[in-house]
């Protein structure tokens, strides 16, 4: 049987999700030389909702992409059932940009690590910074740390976080701890 617990829904995630925005607006101020690229597939969900609100708050447009690591995985070869490819969609290039890394959920950082063997194909970025919405504590494969979090939370291996957007389809933003 599965035990869920609520981690976070609204109106307390429109609160964090202005929080980070915030911290990014002070860090990057006008993002004349700063992009955004949400992780596929479930980080751009929280990418464009965090480019909509930086967007808001600067009166002006955040250049946003979607990336791909599938084939970039250290176990992509290794599964009894193939990856599906998401789709990567950049529409700049990252030379010399910051470039603010964004996923929903950081558990053992190995999809971060794919993600920054991915983004090479589009250049080399300046300065790359990691946003999650939750970061998993305890559960790290690799040295990742995120520069800016959402909410923190400390999971068992056999835990797993599961966030639910209404672009996906769910009645409300919810995240779940599932047992």
């Amino acid at each position: 049987m599965n035990h869920q617990r609520l981690i976070l829904s609204s109106p307390l995630l429109e609160i964090v999700i202005s929080r980070l925005a915030q911290q990014l607006i002070e860090n990057h101020q006008d993002f004349a030389d700063t992009v955004l690229l949400g992780m596929q597939p479930r980080g751009i969900y929280f990418a464009e909702r965090m480019a909509r609100e930086l967007s808001r708050s600067l009166g002006r447009e955040v250049p946003l992409g979607y990336l791909d690591a599938t084939f970039y995985r250290d176990d992509f070869r290794r599964r009894d059932t193939p990856l599906r490819p998401n789709a990567t969609h950049v529409p700049f290039v990252v030379d010399n940009k910051r470039v603010v890394l964004i996923d929903d959920v950081l558990a053992t950082g190995r999809m971060v690590r794919a993600a920054l063997d991915a983004m090479t194909a589009f250049g080399r970025p300046r300065k790359v910074e990691l946003l999650v919405l939750i970061d998993r504590r305890y559960n790290r494969d690799l040295p990742i740390r995120p520069d800016y979090t959402g909410k923190r939370v400390n999971t068992l291996e056999s835990q797993r976080v599961l966030v639910e957007w209404t672009e996906q389809g769910a009645d409300a933003d919810r995240i779940w701890l599932v047992e």
